[in-house]
């Protein structure tokens, strides 16, 4: 007979369990009050609320996973990436929670850092340069030309042996000088990191935004063209860079086959941050994105319509365009002063066609580098005043003032800005044309029976 085991005797050296089972049980962590919250921050009324509460009441009891590893499901966030990656044909993406974080991960996986100089435009939304700042790096602001997007040949004349990168903005659907660019890049061994939170979708001789230079940055926003909520998209051809944004992006390693493996390649692993996107802001983003190429498609319809039936006025410039793939949602005239920008801008508006104008120095805007005190006076987040103070960064950077990029300051000044609906019928661009056309001729001289702007032209 077998003999008989203690009461006292391990469960691992054959006793009986101290919990074979549990008594309490509840639901997932996650179900249907989390998903009627949804329902309410779309903003359905009770009715339809109720609707889909009766509706899905009587499911199983789902409980998913919203992070973007580890999801038992497929993952709304692998699939945006997948599409985004197909969509621009680039090998490597990464969804990240924000624009910003876009950038953040792109400067630190290029290996920006103290000692470098970072070329940035004097026209683009603050969060370029900050992240160089963040980064610790030191930037540089170059002027711009007629496209409101940067000059190459300034981007030249400060270009010293301590720059790292340069940082060409789409700005407002429109591309930035790539070629010339991307020739001073080689020629000097510099990173392009492309910001195109602006220009999603747009193409630069036949390729898009985003896949010409080292890396391309995107914000997928509810502020921007295609996206909603907060997220953004880091591309590059390049293995080692991409490895290096998932490391900046998820400092706890969860992207790693093995997470706690040791380092797999050199550089692969450092202290990064948590810009992980959720799945609920991939979901939505994913839907997003799906839909990107139609609306860049009608954006780029009615601008062109519009812009094909315009005069030609003594004083009035077209915005350089110097490719017809932009997204085409604005469209820009530089008038001859600043007081005749804001005039004819409200002769548009009360002609019933939106236009405005970026002002003068009276009104502060974080898209133009004269409103950018927190480098014009070399801010820090900590006493020590780094990374302005840092050893390794004396001597970099230039003398920060607000006149330091006049011609930046010329053309935003006088710069008229109409917004394009991509909704827009035929009719509606007819009627913007023609009264584009009178607003302009009863300001300025007909030049010529000559029609069209870019990118109609």
């Amino acid at each position: 007979m077998p003999s008989k085991i203690a009461a006292d005797t391990l469960a691992i050296n054959g006793g009986q369990q101290a919990l074979p089972e549990v008594e309490g049980t509840g639901p997932g962590k996650i179900g249907v009050e989390e998903f009627m919250e949804l329902a309410d921050a779309w903003g359905y009324s009770e009715k339809a609320k109720a609707a889909i509460r009766s509706a899905i009441a009587s499911e199983p009891d789902t409980a998913p996973l919203l992070s973007r590893y580890y999801n038992p499901r497929p993952s709304k966030v692998q699939a945006l990436e997948e599409m985004a990656a197909a969509m621009f044909d680039i090998p490597y993406v990464l969804a990240v929670n924000s624009g910003t974080s876009a950038l953040n991960t792109a400067y630190v996986a290029a290996g920006i850092g103290p000692g470098c100089e970072v070329i940035v435009p004097a026209y683009t939304f603050f969060a370029t340069v900050a992240e160089v700042v963040t980064a610790r790096a030191i930037p540089v602001i170059a002027d711009i030309d007629e496209s409101l997007t940067l000059d190459p040949e300034d981007v030249a004349r400060k270009i010293t042996p301590r720059t790292r990168a340069i940082v060409p903005v789409h700005m407002i659907g429109t591309c930035a000088d790539m070629k010339p660019l991307l020739e001073l890049a080689r020629r000097h061994n510099l990173v392009v990191i492309e910001d195109a939170a602006q220009a999603c979708g747009a193409t630069y001789m036949g390729k898009r935004l985003g896949t010409l230079g080292d890396m391309g940055c995107f914000s997928i926003s509810s502020y921007k063209i295609t996206g909603g909520g907060e997220a953004g998209l880091v591309m590059t051809r390049d293995h080692h860079l991409h490895i290096r944004a998932q490391n900046n992006h998820d400092t706890g390693a969860c992207w790693r086959p093995d997470r706690y493996a040791v380092e797999q390649e050199e550089g692969e692993l450092f202290a990064g941050y948590n810009y992980k996107l959720s799945e609920l802001e991939g979901a939505v983003n994913l839907a997003q994105l799906r839909k990107m190429p139609d609306q860049v498609a009608r954006w780029q319809k009615a601008k062109r319509r519009i812009a094909g039936q315009l005069g030609r006025f003594a004083g009035v410039t077209p915005q350089q365009v110097r490719d017809p793939g932009e997204v085409g949602y604005n469209l820009i005239y530089f008038a001859p002063d600043a007081a005749s920008a804001q005039a004819t801008a409200d002769a548009l508006s009360a002609e019933g066609i939106g236009a405005g104008t970026r002002g003068g120095k009276t009104a502060r805007d974080w898209h133009i580098y004269a409103y950018w005190q927190h480098i014009l006076e070399r801010k820090s987040a900590t006493p020590d005043g780094c990374p302005w103070t840092c050893e390794k960064n004396a001597g970099l950077g230039q003398n920060y003032s607000p006149d330091m990029c006049p011609r930046a300051l010329d053309l935003l000044g006088r710069a008229v800005f109409i917004a394009v609906n991509q909704w827009w019928t035929e009719g509606d661009c007819d009627r913007i044309a023609s009264g584009v056309n009178k607003v302009l001729g009863a300001f300025f001289e007909r030049e010529s029976d000559r029609t069209g702007w870019p990118p109609a032209v």
